[in-house]
This record gives structure tokens, C-alpha cells and sequence, in this order.
């Protein structure tokens, strides 16, 4: 394929960016990308009553979160009335489309005849050949849809697929009050934007026939199309939010990295070989339609966990810091106009990265190394901030002062001198000195926290913890 290809990814803003969604996004992106073609981000708003600018804000930023990068849009449906307007007109002028009259209340009292006599409730077609149009009479557009045949198409994944033209009925594509209808814009759009492959999910799939006729009636070539199957939760019903978060952003404030949700969502229903981890050079190199599952995939918490604590585990400390900062400010931790670095915050996380899962579990614990009054576990206080342990902060403090070296071997050695001096165990100073520099019993090695703190952080709290001694 060549840089000819055009795709597409048209979410409607009138809710969060779901994992659905992001996959359905990625799968384009990739293709786009792999292709060399162009990835084209278009809302489509025309739900005006449910779509709200909160929502495309929260689409935008998740996009922009995963490195999903667009070459055009984003495009908005609203924005484009006239062009939709136009395409209505032609399709009148050309006598595939009409004005229907029939009111809402009508419609529904059809409908309602048509399932009690056990028929399917679609539009009768009565004002299809009206000869005598009422005047004034509000009205809506509709399009001549074929009543005989089949709407046959190759689906890149599914094969052949065919819907009988008899259960499709004369499409609604301009409302009474001048607003066009989701299908018609999708099929204009996509048609105007000379997009050459529909990849999306299978709840669209019976919307295709439909907009198959529409490109049709308006002479516009066929697009090729492609339906993903769904997502499930592990219960196999459609994922939904009682499988747990569903939004993009709320998997990003739980602390994963985009790089690991962009690896595990491309892997539910995509694969190359049995290979798991994948940067996204080798996502771009690798990706194509032909190793896309038909089947449905299942989504996998504990998946997504292991692949995150790999990125984690693995991971730049520097690159780790960028995302780590926001957690920071949440936690406030940190101010949003904080003069602490990158730089800064990567000192610490080298410590964390093997025992952490998420970037929350990381920031709980580095607390110590930003927290400027440390609170100290009260329980841990009765336990080992007893008498005995004074001496040995007096003396701890005095060395400390006085020494050059403030290396791991050179404070390895401070301690186990005390040792010798005071006649007990490593861990009889090491607990005592973690809950005095970090507040807790448990912490990084007793040796990096120390020279992650530094000499002089250090010796403050550890006069500080003697104010606390018995």
C-alpha cells in the first residue's frame, strides 16, 4: 500500500474516551502509520443534545496522553452543515431522497400497529410517491433506499457479508428541524475526506448497508470496511463500566503509562507471533489487518497490570518522571509551580521501580523524599523510638557530620561500626533510622534512602526524631 491511504477515527463527544474506543483508534493509527497514509481525528457532534465541549477536551487530551498524533482535524460535524445541506439537495434534485410529513405521534402509532401484528415497525413509505404535498407542513428528508436485492460487501476481516434490502426502510437523513442524521454525515464525510478504509467496531456493523446506499445515491466510490470485534469483561458480556474504569484518563490517574495500555489494548484482538512487549516502532513496523482476531477479546486486569509493572520495571527514570509529576501534584506532593526537576524526581525512582505497579503505588512510596514534616507511624514509634536508641542517634548524627565520604560502602561501613560500638544488631539502628527519615516501617533499602536524601536532609531528621525519642 502507499501513502494514498486515508483513515479515519470519529468518536461521538458525548462521553469520555473509552477503551473501546482508544483500540478502535490505535487499530487506524497503526494502519495509517504502517502504511505511510494519512490518520484524520474527526467528532462527530451532530447529537448536540448529549455532545458537550468537556468531552471532546477529554478525547483530545487522552489521544494526545497516548501519542496517538493526527495529520488532520479535528474536524467537527457541526462545522460542516452547509457541506451536508448540499449533498441533502442533491440527492432531492436527483429524486433519491424526499420530504416526508408524517409526524412524530404518527410514526409512533405505526409502529406500534406493525409489532402488535408481529412485522417489523419500519417506515410504510407513504409519503415515497406523495403527489399532493401539504403547504407549510413541517418536514423531514428521506432517503429512497432499495426495497428489492441485497447490499452485499467484503469486510477486510469478516469476508462476505449481505443484508437482505427488504429490512431496511427509507432512512431519515434531514430532520423537521434541519439537522442531518448520523448516518448521512458519516457517509459525506467520509466520502468528501476520501477516506479509503472504515476501520471501526461491530456495533456499526448493520449501519452499513445503509450508508453502502447513501454512497450509491451520491455516486461517491466505496470505502473498503473493516468491523473489530468488541471488547468483553471477563464475566464475556460486553465490557462496561462494572468491569472496572473504563475511560482512557481514568486508567492514566490510576497510574499506568500510555505506553503500556497502547501494548495491551493492541494486543486484544491483534498479534504478531507470540511476541508480548512492543514499542510502538515496532507496533507501526508489525501491524497489519490480516492478523486482526475475528473473535471477540477479553479484557484482562491483571494483563494490564503485569504489562504496566514491565514498563515500570524497565523503564527510564527520566522518562518515568515526566508522568510520575502529575501524580505528584495530585498528591500534593509537589506544587504546580514546583522548581523540583525531572532530575529531581528521577533520583528516587530507581529505588521503586521493582517493587512498584503503577505510578500511585510509586508516589505513595516516595512521600518521604518531597514530604518536609514527616509523620512518623505512631505504632512504629512505641516499637523503636525507645531509650536505648538515643545514644546511638547522637552518635549516628556525630559521624555523619564529620564524614567526607557519603558513599553506599562509606555509610555501610558508619553502620556496622555502630554495630560494634553499641553491641546490637543492623536492624536494631536500620528500622529505627527508616522510620526517622521516611515515617514508615518499610521503605527502599535503608542505604539508598540515605544517599537519596543526602547528607544534610539526613542529619535534620534525624535530629528531628530525637525531639521524638522517650
Amino acid at each position: 500500500m502507499n501513502n494514498n491511504i486515508r483513515v479515519r477515527f470519529a468518536p461521538s463527544p458525548t462521553g469520555y474516551l473509552h477503551i473501546g474506543g482508544v483500540r478502535t483508534a490505535l487499530f487506524n493509527y497503526l494502519f495509517a502509520r504502517h502504511n505511510n497514509g494519512k490518520f484524520i481525528l474527526r467528532i462527530e457532534d451532530t447529537d448536540r443534545e448529549r455532545s458537550t465541549e468537556e468531552s471532546i477536551e477529554q478525547i483530545i487530551e487522552g489521544m494526545k496522553w497516548l501519542g496517538l498524533d493526527w495529520d488532520e482535524g479535528p474536524y467537527r460535524q457541526t462545522e460542516r452543515q452547509q457541506i451536508y445541506l448540499s449533498h441533502v439537495e442533491r440527492l432531492l434534485k436527483d429524486g433519491k431522497a424526499y420530504r416526508c410529513y408524517c409526524t412524530q405521534e404518527e410514526l409512533e402509532e405505526r409502529r406500534k400497529i406493525a409489532l402488535s401484528k408481529g412485522e417489523k415497525p419500519k417506515y410504510d413509505g407513504r409519503c415515497r410517491g406523495l403527489k399532493n404535498p401539504p403547504a407549510d407542513k413541517p418536514y423531514a428528508v428521506r432517503f429512497k433506499t432499495p426495497q428489492e436485492g441485497k447490499t452485499i460487501f467484503i469486510d477486510l476481516i469478516r469476508g462476505e457479508v449481505v443484508f437482505d434490502n427488504s429490512e431496511l426502510d427509507d432512512l431519515i437523513i434531514l430532520r423537521s428541524d434541519k439537522t442531518p442524521t448520523y448516518n448521512f454525515c458519516v457517509v459525506v464525510d467520509d466520502a468528501t475526506m476520501n477516506i479509503t478504509h472504515v476501520i471501526r467496531g461491530d456495533d456499526h456493523l448493520a449501519n452499513t448497508p445503509r450508508q453502502i446506499q447513501l454512497y450509491k445515491g451520491l455516486g461517491y466510490p466505496l470505502p473498503q470496511f473493516v468491523h473489530l470485534s468488541m471488547i468483553l469483561g471477563s464475566d464475556k458480556a460486553r465490557l462496561s463500566k462494572r468491569h472496572g474504569a473504563t475511560s482512557i484518563l481514568a486508567y492514566r490517574d490510576m497510574g499506568y503509562l500510555p505506553e503500556a495500555m497502547v501494548n495491551y489494548l493492541v494486543r486484544l484482538g491483534w498479534s504478531h507471533g507470540d511476541q508480548e512487549i512492543f514499542s510502538m516502532d515496532e507496533l507501526i513496523k508489525y501491524f497489519s489487518l490480516e492478523n486482526i482476531n475475528k473473535s471477540a477479546a477479553v479484557f484482562n486486569p491483571e494483563k494490564l497490570l503485569w504489562v504496566n509493572s514491565h514498563y515500570i520495571k524497565t523503564g527510564n527514570p527520566l522518562r518515568l518522571a515526566k508522568e510520575l509529576r502529575r501524580h505528584l501534584i495530585t498528591e500534593r506532593l509537589i506544587a504546580d509551580e514546583s522548581t523540583i526537576t525531572d532530575e529531581d524526581i528521577g533520583k528516587v525512582i530507581p529505588l521503586l521501580q521493582e517493587r512498584c505497579k503503577t505510578l500511585v503505588e510509586m508516589v505513595k512510596g516516595m512521600e518521604f523524599y518531597f514530604l518536609k514534616d514527616i509523620k512518623y507511624d505512631e505504632k512504629a514509634v512505641e516499637k523503636f523510638f525507645t531509650p536505648p536508641i538515643k545514644p546511638v542517634f547522637e552518635k549516628l548524627i556525630e559521624v555523619i557530620e564529620k564524614t567526607e565520604d557519603f558513599s553506599h560502602s562509606s555509610l555501610e561501613g558508619i553502620f556496622n561500626k555502630m554495630v560494634e560500638e553499641f553491641n546490637i544488631k543492623l536492624g536494631q539502628i536500620a528500622q529505627p533510622v527508616r522510620i526517622a527519615l521516611t515515617g514508615k516501617t518499610v521503605s527502599p533499602g535503608i542505604f539508598e534512602v540515605l544517599l537519596v536524601l543526602g547528607r544534610e536532609r539526613v542529619i535534620e531528621r534525624l535530629k528531628e526524631a530525637l525531639k521524638t525519642l522517650k
